[in-house]
């Protein structure tokens, strides 16, 4: 669904932005936004004050305006935009301030604790009129355009894999998260498949498990078949607590068609056997990481053009892991269908917002909502 939303001029100068949480993942953010041409940080918002001057501290911006309020700091330092890095729980209350405040919103993954809030936000979005876009990082990664770019050659594709194992001792929440690796890293691979097939889920079947050396409370390997709407299968297999021999990131993949196959480790140029010959080289640069998604952002605001991870179309990626844990929980194949229109239902019995609430309630269904035009 192509959503209109605000467009900012571009007047020549930088877009004022806050940034909105000040942990490890906002540092990041912070020094993005600092190294950036496009942007002007105007201040960091996090409830614990003194760790909101810690950050831009470290940025070298000591005397950087701080606060516990997104829409109150916007407005007193004319910011135009908040980039939101809360801890997930907050994704759905930090948004809907701000965009009921007038700011777009650049979020980080996932776009909200559940699908049904990221249905709130959608919908907040159309109230407002403004972008809210989710920072789905990895796809902004130039070997993964390629990869996409050579797949073309493969004719019809039957099976996309990814294999991730890495073994990180993060500390904190992640350890004692209930499904750490579903919830935290796996949305990334679940996306990217959906980029490289141009496809949504229709089901899926997942198992979780936890082996007995892990240091996760939670289960910390997964394998999840996910069918596509066009017939593909998206098979993950994944582990959080596997030292030696570990694959990038970004995960490794294969890419099967009728024609052959490509291939890409995550960190080097894909590779691709085929009886039929890949189109020409693609100029695109999406940038790389959370920089390529703070470019987007600011050039769909400059532009109106749908940037790749606008509201409606990332919610289906988070979709994908609620139906894997939902699978996994159950024992059962989960219709991701079935799933979005019980979150549509509980949406609606959740919302307090009643311009929201009219919206949602305006929808024919979910599913024809996040459809993309």
């Amino acid at each position: 669904m192509s959503t209109p939303f605000a467009t900012i001029p571009d007047d020549g100068s930088p877009l004022r932005v806050v940034v909105v949480g000040a942990g490890g993942m906002g540092r990041a953010w912070l020094r993005t936004v600092e190294e950036s041409p496009l942007v002007e940080l105007a201040g960091i918002v996090d409830l614990d004050l003194g760790a909101a001057r810690a950050a831009a501290a470290a940025v070298g911006r000591p005397d950087l305006p701080v606060g516990t309020g997104t829409a109150a700091l916007a407005a007193d330092v004319g910011a135009r935009a908040v980039i939101n890095v809360t801890v997930p729980a907050a994704h759905h209350p930090v948004t809907t301030e701000a965009l009921s405040a007038g700011l777009p919103v650049l979020g980080e993954k996932p776009v909200a604790s559940t699908v049904a809030q990221g249905l709130s936000l959608a919908a907040a979005a159309e109230v407002s009129g403004q972008l809210f876009m989710v920072s789905q990082s990895r796809r902004y990664n130039r070997q993964l355009f390629e990869a996409k770019r050579l797949a073309a050659s493969l004719g019809s594709v039957g099976i996309v894999s990814a294999e991730f194992f890495k073994a990180p001792h993060f500390g904190g929440f992640r350890d004692a998260m209930d499904h750490p690796l579903l919830l935290d890293m796996a949305i990334h691979q679940f996306d990217m498949a959906r980029f490289l097939l141009d496809a949504d889920p229709v089901s899926v079947f997942c198992e979780e498990y936890n082996p007995s050396w892990s240091w996760y409370r939670g289960d910390a390997g997964a394998s999840a078949i996910f069918e596509m709407t066009g017939g593909e299968r998206f098979v993950f297999t994944g582990s959080w607590c596997s030292p030696g021999q570990e694959t990038s990131w970004n995960a490794s993949w294969r890419i099967s068609g009728e024609h052959g196959t490509v291939l890409w480790d995550g960190d080097n140029e894909p590779t691709v056997e085929s009886t039929e010959a890949a189109g020409p080289a693609a100029s695109q640069d999406p940038g790389q990481e959370i920089a390529g998604s703070l470019r987007d952002f600011v050039a769909a605001l400059r532009t109106g053009g749908t940037p790749m991870g606008q509201v409606h179309r990332n919610i289906m990626s988070l979709a994908m892991v609620e139906a894997a844990v939902l699978s996994a929980s159950t024992g059962t194949r989960i219709s991701v269908d079935a799933l979005l229109e019980e979150s549509y239902r509980q949406a609606i019995l959740e919302e307090r917002d009643p311009g929201a609430l009219e919206v949602l309630k305006s929808w024919p269904s979910a599913w024809t909502a996040l459809s993309v035009s």
